[in-house]
């Protein structure tokens, strides 16, 4: 079989995959896009039927190409996929679907051999940007036999999915919110595990919250120490609204401590209820203060929010916690992890991942010469996982292949005819 051959090859086309193409245009590097699937194809069939952006259109976009409509408005999924191949387009990105990546090993004298379901590619550079949603978590707890159905919010489209009966969702992110929320607003009883979270302000003095985020340099922000990942409670649901647990526990939902262990028919939770929501609400305080601060010392006229700083009463169930619950005495049919995502990198066969399967890199640039990542969270910031922060980190992944390539390109004095040849 004869074999292809390219400067870089770029692993999927998301995202991730269609910002390094423009970049790796841009420096003009001869390369070629594989993805399994279509482009952005986790935004189409790896998200929920009535999913939105988490920010508003004018700021999750790439700089070249702006969305179409309202730019105060939350696109739906499909508008973002068909966005990221129409600005795929502009460009003439070489995108080649329904294509995967089996095997990527480094090759004698240099550059990676590459298979692929369509068969063999080398390449000098190698970019994994299959992001940071790859294999669905879903914790050991519950086994497939207690006969109660489980499923992971990747999975999750609407209600009438699910089989009658009371839902209990696991994980109170943005992903766990937003689902428990329309659970409950479809009539169903829900019940929500509520971890550690971070709990912004939708919109504050007449700005949305990521507007706050870009002018107070938080984007900019490095990782927490001891994670990778921040739980963030923010929806762009409704046109966008506050996440607030205690008003949806008023309007029926039951809030639960982090899920800890099932045994015998129950679910049983920490007693971490109460310090959670408390510790969200001094989040949210905490970044209004802030703001408050920078319109002071900057002599800006925003309008006063006084009602952003209402926090409501504690509910029941968080002044009475429940320890445990006996999932078929509450009428509990389905279990929604909304618990996250790990990498799954197992077809990089070189020496780019630690011992615990992870990118071993900075900022994109991995230990092993001529391999990137794309896509990761916390990559160089606090916004690399946002659709305008990987479209920074590509360009400084691009950057770094250019430099490489004018070093290798550089020829000595003394270097011979033979020798250039050679190389």
């Amino acid at each position: 079989m004869s074999v292809e051959k390219i400067e870089a090859l770029v692993v999927g086309a998301g995202q991730a995959g269609v910002a390094m193409s423009e970049h790796l245009t841009r420096h003009g590097v001869p390369h070629l896009v594989l993805e399994k699937g279509r482009i952005a194809e986790r935004w189409r069939s790896c998200r929920w039927d009535s999913l939105v952006a988490n920010g508003p259109a004018w700021h999750d976009r790439f700089p070249g190409l702006e969305f179409p409509g309202d730019p105060e408005a939350f696109v739906g999924k499909d508008q973002v996929a068909d966005y990221f191949a129409a600005y795929a387009e502009t460009f003439h990105a070489p995108i080649r679907c329904g294509v995967s990546v089996t095997e990527v090993v480094r090759k004698p004298g240099g550059g990676f051999h590459v298979e692929t379901s369509q068969g063999p590619v080398e390449a000098q550079y190698v970019i994994a940007a299959t992001g940071a949603f790859q294999v669905p978590l879903i914790p050991p707890l519950v086994p497939e036999t207690a006969g109660i159905t489980q499923i992971h919010s990747n999975s999750y489209r609407n209600p009438g999915q699910l089989p009658p009966g009371a839902v209990l969702v696991v994980g109170a992110g943005s992903s766990g919110a937003q689902i428990a929320q329309e659970l409950m607003e479809a009539g169903r009883k829900v019940y929500l595990s509520v971890g550690p979270h971070d709990r912004p302000p939708r919109r504050y003095r007449g700005r949305d919250f990521v507007w706050w985020l870009g002018v107070l340099n938080m984007w900019d922000a490095d990782a927490p120490k001891g994670a990778d990942h921040t739980t963030i409670a923010v929806s762009g649901a409704h046109g966008g609204q506050t996440v607030d647990f205690r008003t949806l526990a008023a309007r029926g939902m039951v809030l639960v401590g982090r899920t800890e262990s099932y045994a015998d028919g129950k679910m049983t939770f920490a007693a971490d209820l109460a310090r959670n929501i408390e510790r969200g609400d001094a989040n949210l305080l905490a970044l209004l203060d802030e703001a408050d601060a920078w319109v002071t010392r900057n002599g800006i006229d925003l309008p006063e929010d006084p009602e952003a700083r209402r926090i409501g009463p504690a509910p029941d169930c968080m002044t009475n916690p429940l320890s445990s619950l006996d999932l078929a005495e509450a009428g509990v049919t389905t279990i929604l992890w909304a618990t996250g995502f790990s990498n799954d990198y197992g077809w990089l066969k070189v020496d780019a991942l630690d011992t615990a399967g992870k990118p071993r890199h900075q900022r994109g640039v991995s230990s092993e010469p001529g391999i990137y990542f794309l896509g990761l969270p916390y990559q160089s910031r606090r916004g690399s996982s946002f659709i305008w922060g990987v479209w920074h980190d590509a360009k400084f992944v691009a950057d770094h292949i250019a430099k490489q390539r004018s070093y290798l390109a550089y020829r000595g004095p003394g270097d011979t005819a033979a020798a250039t040849a050679a190389e």
